[in-house]
């Protein structure tokens, strides 16, 4: 096995710069929040694989589950031959979802197919092409995924065109000067504009937004979506990819809200790293495509299957949904205390659960986002032993995602350490 260096020259060499990698540091050993590299190196894991691993790396009723369902296949394909754990699972994603209406599921093998489907579903029920979402939103890197996606750069660069029939709406911020009555004057306008509600599918929303910076979205505007959707019989899109299992102090963010979607979207944290997605929404809806419109070869693997049943159970007994709330307090204390500290930096802290965000600024101007700050904190995280995430429309935000599964010590020495990183690039 090489070293760092060399493993990434190795790979620059063979794997297209476009999937590039935002450390160079090759993973030998990952176990709960902390992971060890090819030099024996240890990191604490902020990012969790992108909120994948919501269970902590490398937990034993996982890695049992999946033991046990290789031993007896590793595939058929569900469409073909399905099995029990499939059924198991829809079983209890239908049973979990919010809402009271009866619910349906199908799999699939990533968040952007997830979201594909939510529209190909929304659009056969309605019998209608038009799908809106909002400025900031990431959706995914498929071509329709990324037309919904509002973010230019790195997702949509020279990728176009994209599919027509797509509208995007301000997304409301305190920040960006955005209210909610804001967007919903321009959901009014778009109306008069540029497309019919009679002639619009579904409207997609993030209940926060991921990489457009960990944005809440307002409850008032998610209950007038569901109002509006309810007048005009257009499908609601949750898209909880991120969001989801207990990453946010609920199993899903919506339930804040009190509304229920017609569609939501499962992925990420569904399966402690094995790779399934899933849609889950009102049955009606849901078999509105006919036999075969729906699927994949890999959609529903039952190796993934054994493992999201794992996660369920995990999230159950080790109580992680509380412990996504500790663990938010942890890190809204900690970072207050260095907001305070420098708060011509350091314009927002924020969280819900376990999913946070440190927003920064220049001089004290929070419409003058410091993503070069952003990028030098990123790009020297590794050398204080830590693995970090940035996001944010305007690339100037930190998250973190820490395991639900993290200890408290781990929790506060990863911190320690974060605060020595901000303070030695702040202070020179």
């Amino acid at each position: 096995m090489g070293n760092n260096k060399d493993l990434q020259e190795r790979k620059v060499k063979v794997i297209a710069r476009g999937q590039g990698n935002a450390y160079p540091i090759y993973v030998k050993e990952a176990k709960n929040a902390e992971l060890w590299d090819v030099e024996g190196n240890r990191f604490i894991d902020f990012g969790t694989g992108i909120a994948v691993c919501n269970t902590g790396h490398s937990h034993p009723k996982i890695i049992e589950a999946v033991k046990s369902q290789v031993e007896k296949f590793s595939h058929t394909c569900v469409m073909v031959n399905p099995y029990e754990v499939a059924v198991e699972l829809a079983e209890k994603l239908t049973k979990i979802a919010p809402g009271e209406s009866d619910k349906k599921a199908i799999f699939v093998t990533t968040g952007a197919e997830a979201v594909e489907n939510c529209v190909k579903i929304a659009r056969a029920h309605t019998k209608r092409r038009g799908v809106i979402a909002f400025n900031g939103g990431f959706h995914g890197r498929t071509n329709l995924t990324m037309g919904l996606t509002g973010k230019i750069a790195p997702y949509k660069h020279e990728f176009g065109p994209f599919p027509g029939e797509i509208y995007h709406l301000p997304y409301p911020t305190s920040i960006n000067g955005t209210t909610v009555q804001d967007s919903l004057k321009a959901l009014k306008n778009l109306f008069k504009v540029d497309i019919l509600p009679t002639d619009t599918a579904a409207i997609i929303v993030e209940p926060i937004q991921g990489e457009g910076g960990f944005y809440q979205t307002p409850k008032e505007l998610l209950q007038e979506l569901r109002a509006i959707c309810d007048e005009h019989g257009i499908c609601l899109i949750l898209d909880e990819i991120q969001t989801g299992f207990a990453r946010t102090g609920k199993m899903f963010n919506t339930e804040y809200s009190g509304i229920e979607p017609d569609l939501m979207t499962m992925a990420k944290g569904i399966a402690g790293g094995y790779p399934i997605a899933a849609v889950v929404g009102k049955s009606e809806i849901m078999d509105s495509p006919i036999p075969g419109g729906l699927g994949g070869t890999y959609g529903g693997s039952p190796v993934a299957c054994a493992a999201a049943l794992a996660v369920l159970e995990i999230i159950e007994e080790e109580d992680l949904i509380n412990r996504s709330n500790q663990i938010g307090e942890i890190f809204n204390t900690r970072l207050n205390e260095l907001k305070a500290k420098y708060p011509a930096l350091i314009s927002d802290v924020r969280n819900q659960g376990a999913m946070i965000a440190l927003e920064l600024m220049k001089d004290g101007n929070p419409e003058d986002a410091n993503a070069e700050l952003t990028k030098a904190i990123t790009a020297k995280a590794a050398e204080y032993g830590l693995i970090l995430l940035a996001c944010g429309f305007n690339s100037n935000v930190i998250r973190f995602l820490p395991a639900l599964t993290i200890s408290d010590d781990i929790a506060n020495e990863g911190l320690d350490k974060f605060t020595e990183l901000f303070e030695s690039l702040v202070q020179n």
